[in-house]
């Protein structure tokens, strides 16, 4: 947000004879100061002789305006970091020069980050910090920073270094942008495992897009030379775009992979398309829509499993508390629709209907729940747009699919609870089943990485239902159980035939009301259980693991932009 704040000054214009500003007057309650002083005026001009003539100047201050219309004049690009709101009442300055000046009058980290925005469109020179020495003196924890991040910055010629034959060599080198989401893990391992020559680059939600982020990314690049930037999710792309302009000026790609519903992720960026970036999806649902917004290069490219950490037990596992007959791992999606519908402060009619439209859109082949509401509820399409911003909107569309999933696995493990299942998960669960007659225990959430490794094999059967973010695709328990040497049941997904063989690698059921019958069926036909699994255990070693995705991420990234 814009950042002119309250000065603790009050400042006064000084004029000459004929009542032109020639000067301002600081005052505190315990000092006086001049903006300029005895030859100030020449001194902001010969300010604006210290920006290199390949360079953007930044001034830190503008001060009355001479450095500003020196530079004008001399056809010169100008950025003006103030924020002195005080001084430029009196002066006039930010009137006078107007949209000739790229004004900046942000807290120092937005500040920063509209700075990066402003060289990205004039082509990435370098940014010349130029400061009036009466501002630093103002706030120095603002344009000191500032100049000193500016200068930082200025010390590598990022644009030459950067120039360099990118996928030269086998395998690529790959710059990864990583967080705490759950699969860039395996992504790293894999890597290390093929021997892929990698870099991280860790960014947290808060940094996406901020000085510090895009800096330590171009010092990466011209230290590392990767062939191309890896992200799962988009996560580092920033919404303004910034990232995805310095790519296209770098002409180093970008590829992005969607392992959720990316139309729940891009509907809120400024900047989508860009001819160097390659969007990769785990659901071939989506590949046709995200060509049509202009993507050139998108790739399927499925989950897998890391099958070192999810491999069978070295022996029988011993009794254990949480073993059961039958189990399930997932969530309720109780306390997400709820979230959901708080954050989009939706009006009354999407209120009243969401668990109506979820049902529909939980049965429907749409994936798009936009396009849901047009094709089969266009009475409440005007609703939905009213709500103007794109994160309500966006709230509303995760409320419906989270909405249709919590509908449909509660039916789904309705066929499961006459056999005494141990569920884990939220507590939402306890609502869910409130009041069943059947038995049932519940466990609360377990960590992917340290307790469901060794949770599968606890159990005869496994069951799964898949979220309704995605219609065709399957999930990552369908990989990881049998990796494990331990027995699914999942519910049946198009997609899933590209990958396992039905009925001989993989069990299913097609509707909720088949889980109870097969259910049955698996608990009293071990052999069964045991012939599915060891040959869906050999399909994932050969065809299902990160390695195996990694190499296509390789291979597909260099057919694109080798």
């Amino acid at each position: 947000m814009p950042g002119p704040h309250a000065a603790p000054y009050t400042a006064h214009a000084v004029p000459d004879a004929d009542g032109r500003t020639v000067d301002v007057r600081l005052e505190w309650p315990e000092r006086t100061w001049r903006l300029l002083g005895r030859g100030g005026a020449e001194r902001e001009r010969i300010l604006a002789d210290d920006a290199p003539p390949d360079a953007l100047p930044v001034l830190l201050g503008a001060g009355l305006g001479h450095a500003v219309q020196a530079l004008l004049a001399a056809g010169r690009p100008v950025a003006v970091v103030d924020r002195e709101a005080a001084i430029q009442a009196v002066t006039g300055v930010r009137e006078r020069f107007g949209d000739a000046v790229f004004w900046v009058d942000e807290d120092t980290d937005e500040a920063l980050r509209r700075l990066t925005a402003w060289q990205m469109e004039h082509g990435g020179a370098p940014l010349a910090p130029l400061a009036n020495p009466v501002y630093l003196r103002l706030d120095r924890g603002h344009y000191g920073l500032i100049r000193e991040r500016l200068a930082a910055s200025a010390s590598y010629d990022f644009w030459a270094r950067a120039r360099y034959a990118k996928f030269a060599s086998w395998p690529p080198r790959v710059l990864l942008i990583t967080s705490r989401y759950f699969l860039m893990g395996e992504i790293i391992a894999a890597c290390e495992r093929m021997k892929v020559p990698h870099r991280l680059l860790q960014v947290t939600n808060d940094e996406v897009g901020t000085t510090e982020f895009v800096e330590e990314l171009l010092k990466a690049v011209v230290e590392f030379r990767p062939d191309f930037v890896f992200t799962i999710n988009h996560l580092g792309v920033d919404r303004e775009g910034v990232l995805i302009d310095l790519m296209e000026r770098l002409e180093l790609p970008l590829a992005s992979w969607f392992v959720d519903n990316p139309h729940l992720i891009l509907y809120l960026y400024n900047k989508l398309v860009s001819p160097f970036t390659a969007i990769f999806t785990w659901d071939t649902d989506n590949i046709a829509s995200l060509r049509a917004l202009g993507f050139e290069h998108v790739s399927y490219l499925p989950l897998g499993t890391d099958a070192l950490r999810f491999a069978p037990p070295p022996a029988p596992p011993p009794p254990h508390p949480l073993a059961a007959r039958v189990a399930f791992v997932g969530n309720s999606m109780q306390y997400k629709v709820g979230h959901r519908m708080k954050r989009g402060r939706l009006s009354r009619p999407l209120l009243t209907s969401y668990k109506r439209v979820a049902a529909g859109f939980r049965e429907h082949s749409e994936p798009s729940v936009r396009r849901y509401l047009a094709a089969v509820h266009p009475e409440l399409l005007p609703a939905f747009e009213a709500l103007a911003d794109p994160e309500r909107q966006l709230a509303y569309e995760a409320m419906i699919t989270w909405e249709a999933t919590r509908q449909y696995r509660r039916d789904c493990l309705l066929g499961i609870l006459p056999f005494n299942p141990l569920i884990a998960g939220d507590t939402g669960w306890k609502i869910t089943f409130k009041g069943r007659p059947e038995p049932w225990r519940w466990h609360s959430e377990l960590n992917y990485y340290t307790a469901l490794p060794s949770f599968y094999p606890l159990h005869e059967i496994n069951f799964n239902c898949t979220s309704k973010q995605m219609k065709g695709a399957v999930n990552q328990r369908v990989f990881d159980v049998p990796a494990t040497g331990a027995f699914l049941l999942t519910d049946w997904r198009e997609q899933m035939e590209n990958l396992f063989e039905p009925g001989r690698e993989i069990a299913f059921f097609r509707e909720p009301g088949e889980v109870g019958e097969l259910v049955r069926f698996y608990l009293d036909n071990p052999a069964a259980r045991r012939a599915i699994v060891s040959a869906a255990r050999r399909r994932v070693l050969a065809e299902h693991t990160y390695e195996h995705r990694v190499r296509t991420l390789l291979e597909t990234m260099r057919a694109a932009f080798g």
